[in-house]
């Protein structure tokens, strides 16, 4: 069996590559080669197999771990040099060339679509969980190198290409523990260990899919070169919170179509999560919102009571979580928390009448969302705790139920799209609140397909 990659070839910036001649490294197992070029920005190399009788089931996927043990080296040092940009620009006034264009699509095909839906694949021990994370592990090689080979616009120095190498990485981490638990060694160090690597193999699949989104956010805010200086601290804000309610909405999602039975066997009623959550964050709120010993500017304080709510209201929904016999119940204090954190959201006193509009949107929306929740829990289900017949998930959904997360999803969006920056662009390019407000709906209308789609084929 022969594997040749070959000629795989990186410049940066606009500086020509020179090319040198290319040295042989010692051979590998005794049929694995590899040769890199003195070049450090042209790399070349061979991987060859000179026993074709061993290329049998058991040696391809060591075959493909030990491939992607020699990308590393790559990955670390295929960085772009962007350093003749003034000290004072984020971005070159250069267009984005289609090389870049495709490197966007593609990992964000790869990591936005294929790796989420084969996480689910993986959770519910579906066939199609193996194929769907290796053509996702290839799209994003391929865009990653393409990432760093574009011309066009270029870029200063940012959280975007620093945080790609370690996504990449966890990448190649999670394909070597895939392969070997592929393998299915029982005997031996690597039997012994089995277990925690079972574990981690798990951790590191629950994790990357976070990790891309977001890296995914954060060369959306580098293609603009937003987020600098002053702003930083107000994209941090939206961004977050943002994600928060579309993450919120993800989980609703999966527990819905997939995982009702799960959370019945937790012992626990999903309020209990939920108001452990907006307990915690709350905590955070109320004491990170205001440079405490400083003056109250802003909204400071509007911020600070709203992380007071989020704790209070936490503590009752965790203790409204039980009955008075220890059993699981349903309540609706996350709802409500939900309604008021939209209330006070839409009147946040903003600068631009565009911004005015697309807040109050977002808080409509998520008052929306909790209040279709609250109905959702009190007359719809009518504080079911467990599904009657768990065999038949799809028979007992009800339509209503796919508003909330819905709702969750396009409150995210309309929020992290409601920054300064973002906004100033589209009031400059005289850009109406409808149009946009349309626009980021209808890209919850698509995460929403794509989540739901992919966790009802993956039960």
């Amino acid at each position: 069996m022969s594997v040749v990659l070959s000629r795989l070839s990186f410049q940066s910036g606009n500086r020509a590559s020179d090319r040198s001649a290319a040295t042989s490294e010692p051979r590998l197992q005794d049929h694995l080669y590899t040769s890199i070029s003195d070049n450090p920005q042209h790399f070349r190399i061979t991987i060859s197999h000179q026993h074709p009788a061993m290329a049998t089931f058991r040696t391809r996927p060591a075959l493909l771990a030990s491939t992607a043990v020699l990308l590393l080296p790559l990955l670390v040092s295929a960085h772009g040099d962007h350093s003749h940009l003034s000290d004072n620009l984020a971005i070159s006034a250069d267009p984005l060339d289609a090389i870049l264009w495709t490197h966007i699509l593609l990992q964000c095909l790869a990591w936005g679509v294929l790796f989420p839906t084969g996480m689910v694949l993986g959770l519910v021990r579906n066939r199609w969980h193996v194929p769907v994370q290796t053509l996702a592990s290839c799209i994003a090689i391929v865009g990653y190198f393409l990432g760093h080979a574009h011309k066009g616009r270029q870029f200063a120095k940012n959280a975007h290409s620093g945080f790609a190498t370690w996504l990449m990485l966890m990448l190649v981490g999670q394909v070597v523990l895939g392969v070997y638990l592929r393998l299915h060694i029982e005997k031996g160090f690597l039997g012994r260990v089995r277990k925690g690597l079972v574990c981690a193999h798990a951790v590191l699949g629950g994790v990357i899919p976070v990790a891309a989104w977001v890296q995914m956010l954060l060369g959306g805010i580098a293609v603009q070169g937003f987020c600098r200086g002053d702003h930083l601290g107000q994209c941090l804000a939206h961004f977050i919170m943002g994600s928060a309610f579309i993450g919120y909405g993800i989980v609703l999602t999966i527990l819905l179509l997939c995982g009702q039975a799960w959370l019945a066997g937790t012992g626990r009623s999903q309020e209990f999560y939920d108001s452990l959550v907006i307990t915690l964050w709350g905590c955070v709120n109320t004491f990170t919102e205001h440079r405490w010993g400083g003056p109250w500017v802003g909204n400071d304080l509007q911020h600070t009571t709203m992380g007071v709510i989020w704790w209070a209201a936490g503590l009752v929904g965790i203790w409204l979580s039980r009955d008075r016999a220890g059993r699981p119940q349903r309540n609706v204090i996350p709802s409500i928390v939900i309604m008021l954190t939209g209330w006070g959201m839409s009147a946040h006193p903003q600068h631009l009448e565009l911004s005015n509009h697309v807040h109050s949107i977002f808080g409509y929306t998520l008052i929306a969302a909790g209040l279709t929740r609250l109905i959702e829990i009190s007359f719809v289900v009518k504080d079911r705790v467990a599904p009657e017949r768990p065999d038949d998930i799809d028979a007992e959904i009800s339509s209503f139920q796919y508003l909330p997360p819905f709702l969750l999803y396009a409150s995210g969006f309309l929020f992290m799209g409601a920054t300064e920056e973002q906004l100033q662009l589209l009031s400059d390019a005289g850009v109406t609140h409808v149009s946009y407000i349309l626009i980021l709906y209808s890209i919850s209308f698509l995460l929403f397909l794509c989540k739901s789609r992919a966790t009802a084929l993956s039960n």
